[in-house]
């Protein structure tokens, strides 16, 4: 209950912190409209074209590939740290040493494994190629020299 009741506390206090200084903010700061002020800015440079554009999904595919492979590799220190103390933790609960390595070798190559399937569904599937059109991937049609394959984006075709 006591963990429960500090847990409630530090959390309303955040929440009013949080809601205390934007309501501040608001009734501080000046508000003097500017269009240059809802110019987009970007590292100093001025815009060049409109800021609304199509995002290539490639690079959040990678980002997520990436957080997914990273999150999973870090469990492989926890894993590290009991198989080296797998002499205390098969005294622990009436083992021998080398059955509690051998079934956390078993587990780890089973994990690893899930990985690897993960690895090659992506590889096979395409989504680890960079140089990829994404013209061509949208499209279901064969790539030919000399097509523009924005035009041909636009054309109804029967499927």
């Amino acid at each position: 209950m006591e963990l429960l009741l500090s847990v409630t506390i530090f959390l309303t206090f955040g929440a009013v912190f949080v809601l205390a200084n934007l309501v501040l903010g608001y009734f501080a700061r000046p508000r003097i409209p500017n269009p240059e002020k809802a110019t987009v800015y970007e590292c100093g440079e001025p815009v060049i074209g409109s800021s609304w554009v199509q995002f290539d999904l490639r690079f959040y595919i990678v980002a997520l590939v990436y957080l997914i492979f990273d999150v999973e590799v870090a469990l492989f220190y926890p894993w590290a740290v009991a198989y080296g103390n797998a002499p205390a933790l098969g005294d622990a609960i009436g083992m021998t040493t080398s059955t509690v390595r051998g079934v956390a070798i078993v587990d780890m190559l089973f994990f690893f494994g899930v990985l690897l399937v993960g690895f090659a569904y992506l590889w096979r599937f395409g989504y680890l190629d960079w140089v990829r059109s994404a013209a061509t991937t949208s499209l279901k049609v064969e790539y030919q020299t000399g097509v523009d394959l924005r035009r041909e984006a636009r054309v109804l075709r029967e499927v």
